[in-house]
């Protein structure tokens, strides 16, 4: 259907804390290196073509895209925006905003809490966004319609490698 939307909401896989850098520059840790391509796998077999991903600008958010991106199968535009890092569901609103009314599909990558916050603020459903969750959200109308038509969760998983 021409005007519905999708939104595949994904975290960030699992981050390393023991490289003293400042957070927003945190690269994943061996873990979230082995749970990001298996994200990558998971979107490839359960959702129909992503139009456009927007990205957090932050290290880890970048890594897990880039190697989820290369188990997709398919070339993506990909958005790299500060906005996202450390937004509350208004702030990633205000971003998802933006896109193009020819994008029915877009992910977004980030961080907790405010994913959490945004599945639940759009689907009135409670998830659980753990490192490289994901979750998927569709709508009828435009991107700016989510506010005032309640979205359905379609799925949520946590890929793991």
């Amino acid at each position: 259907m021409a005007d519905q939307r999708t939104l595949v909401v994904i975290r960030h896989a699992k981050s390393d804390w023991g490289q003293g850098v400042p957070d927003e520059e945190r690269p994943l840790n061996e873990r979230g290196r082995r749970d990001a391509p298996a994200v990558g796998r998971w979107l490839a077999d359960n959702v129909d073509g992503i139009d456009l991903v927007i990205c957090s600008s932050a290290t880890r958010a970048r890594q897990t895209w880039r190697l989820a991106a290369e188990k997709t199968g398919s070339k993506v535009t990909t958005r790299y925006d500060e906005r996202v890092y450390a937004a509350e569901p208004r702030g990633l609103m205000a971003v998802l905003d933006e896109i193009g009314e020819e994008v029915g599909t877009a992910a977004l990558v980030g961080h907790n809490p405010g994913l959490t916050e945004l599945v639940e603020t759009l689907t009135n459903e409670s998830v659980e966004m753990k490192t490289s969750s994901v979750a998927v959200v569709r709508w009828q109308g435009t991107w700016a319609d989510v506010w005032t038509r309640r979205a359905a969760l379609v799925a949520h998983a946590t890929p793991r490698g």
